[in-house]
């Protein structure tokens, strides 16, 4: 007779906490929702939770992250602003999704618990935001974008009006919104011209197709 396999057993039972952490916080919201009934739709003991997570706003957030692992890679295909676009519609489409609108809930558990907010710092947003500064800085290293913008405050100007649609329910965000910000963004954030990356005015391309004013 064969040993069960402790390690995929474990596994299952991880996955069946994970997805009944998120199909309840869909249904009754993360306050509402107890780590019994957890336990109860996954199928296992309240202590089997207790074992691995420290409470049902950890369950929720590694459930969520694992969800959305894309979303904190950036391709590199010498573009940046193609890099960003790709990326940050990616970031959209996950805001949008209903499998991702428990995470309001888990934003909101952290303006009420320093531990579920530090949390959430440390595993969701900053390997995202540490991402995002990478490709920028080299961006800035390639003379794509100006060398003067503090990195940190661009991440929150290229990020922020996602997050302000999603906590505040505007409207939902969308692709077109992340064509716009870019928009905005380059347009301020293009090198001067006549310096590296930027067109130079005085160069008889400049207007033409393919120049600053070109289409």
């Amino acid at each position: 007779m064969s040993t069960p396999n402790e390690q995929r057993r474990s596994e299952r039972s991880r996955r069946a906490i994970l997805d009944a952490a998120l199909e309840l916080c869909r249904e009754r919201g993360l306050a509402k929702m107890t780590v019994e009934e957890i336990a109860k739709r996954a199928g296992v003991g309240k202590q089997t939770i207790y074992r691995w997570w420290g409470s049902k706003a950890a369950v929720l957030q590694e459930a969520l992250n694992e969800r959305v692992n894309s979303t904190i890679d950036f391709p590199y295909t010498g573009d940046l602003r193609a890099d960003l676009h790709t990326q940050m519609s990616r970031v959209a489409e996950a805001f949008g999704s209903e499998d991702f609108a428990p995470y309001t809930g888990l934003i909101a558990a952290a303006q009420e618990d320093p531990e579920v907010a530090a949390s959430l710092r440390q595993h969701m947003i900053e390997p995202r935001v540490r991402a995002c500064e990478e490709r920028l800085r080299r961006g800035q290293e390639e003379g794509q974008i100006r060398e003067d913008f503090d990195i940190d405050t661009l991440v929150e100007m290229l990020y922020g009006p996602l997050y302000y649609r999603l906590l505040l329910h505007t409207r939902p965000p969308s692709l077109k919104q992340v064509s716009e910000i870019l928009d905005i963004a380059f347009s301020g954030l293009s090198p001067e011209p006549g310096k590296a990356g930027g067109p130079d005015p005085d160069k008889p391309e400049y207007g033409r197709a393919g120049g600053a004013d070109g289409a």
